[in-house]
């Protein structure tokens, strides 16, 4: 009986990983072939054909949908832990104690405004947070851990994933066209980009069209930006633990799992502040370093494929349009945010 049952699970398992494996490896020649369209954009979008053409729908619904979810999920959770090897706390503070109180305040201020605006258009409460979290912090990344403390459900990922991802990608070609009109040195330009652009990779392909100075100052200050992950997300399950308190002593049911209190931390943010830690020392090679870049996109690609594949239309199109204001707002909000800051900081 066992041996009859235990195989079907794993074959589901893997022919989802393989498609977005598959669909990993076509969005990073998309990307080759088209370097303004990020991977990670292009896996999005990959994930949404997939979902929504008649000869794959019905494979990403289906048999594939297991291991689609499983990268999903856990593949994004592996390239949060390497996310950390690309941010050196010693690089961070170079920034100085000005500039990094600045960087602190565009975070909280983004994320309180999106959180509000969210609220205001009557988005659901988890869902607000989600998207208030990835527009304010590092992008898809941040709505995985978010998702992970508060025991949002994995579907409920999937719309504030497609937003930050797909607004990001409008940063890449607005913000340069802003750059002279708004009289902006590379230096600023570099500041802003950092300061407003969600996802480390699209920090990139915004910034380096200034040129090497604006790159290197806009990777330092996204990076400052990835590192409030940690307390944010800490202060989201210390919130989540004492609503559990607060339910149980009024007789409600606290959660799904017996009572089981959720981590203040997940593992795989412990993961992600002990790679900050082993970057910061000095520990590994640029060329182990190159590697773990390289697999923390494929790992995040192939996660967004999971993501993107899980998204209709159809639904979207029914009940995505206050989001995607929500989205737009924020995109424009962190933007203004960005500029003041970098007005602020360099003269």
């Amino acid at each position: 009986m066992h041996s009859n049952r235990f195989p079907a699970p794993v074959s589901r398992l893997g022919a989802g990983i393989v498609m977005a494996v598959a669909a990993t490896g076509l969005a990073f020649i998309v990307h080759a072939l088209l370097p303004p369209i990020p991977a990670m954009t292009a896996a999005v979008a990959l994930g949404l054909l997939a979902a929504n053409i008649p000869g794959t729908a019905a494979w990403a619904a289906g048999r594939a949908r297991p291991g689609l979810d499983f990268a999903g999920k856990h593949h994004m959770r592996a390239g949060i832990v390497l996310l950390g090897l690309k941010v050196s706390v010693v690089d961070v503070l170079d920034l100085g104690w000005f500039a990094l109180v600045l960087i602190a305040a565009v975070v909280l201020l983004s994320f309180a405004g999106t959180y509000g605006l969210a609220r205001l258009v009557k988005l659901p409460r988890e869902g607000a947070l989600l998207i208030a979290t990835g527009f304010s912090i590092c992008g898809a990344s941040a709505i995985g851990a978010m998702a992970a403390v508060r025991r949002i459900k994995h579907q409920d990922t999937v719309l504030p994933v497609a937003l930050v991802t797909l607004c990001g990608t409008l940063a890449i070609g607005v913000l340069p066209l802003l750059m002279h009109p708004l009289g902006l040195s590379p230096e600023q330009f570099g500041a802003w980009t950092g300061a407003s652009v969600h996802d480390v990779g699209q920090v990139v392909a915004t910034a380096q069209t200034a040129g090497p100075v604006a790159l290197a100052l806009a990777v330092v200050v996204k990076l400052t930006r990835v590192v409030l992950l940690a307390p944010i997300v800490a202060g989201a399950g210390l919130a989540q633990r004492w609503s559990m308190r607060r339910k149980s002593r009024n007789g409600t049911e606290a959660n799904d799992d017996g009572g089981k209190f959720p981590p203040i931390v997940p593992l795989f943010v412990l993961g992600f502040i002990a790679m900050v830690a082993v970057r910061s020392v000095g520990w590994l090679g640029p060329g182990v370093l190159d590697a773990a870049g390289g697999l923390q996109d494929i790992l995040l690609a192939s996660a967004l494929f999971g993501l993107g594949s899980a998204v209709r239309v159809r639904t979207l199109l029914h009940t995505g349009g206050r989001a995607a204001l929500v989205a737009l707002g924020s995109w424009f909000l962190i933007a203004i945010l960005g500029l003041g800051a970098v007005f602020l900081m360099i003269r």
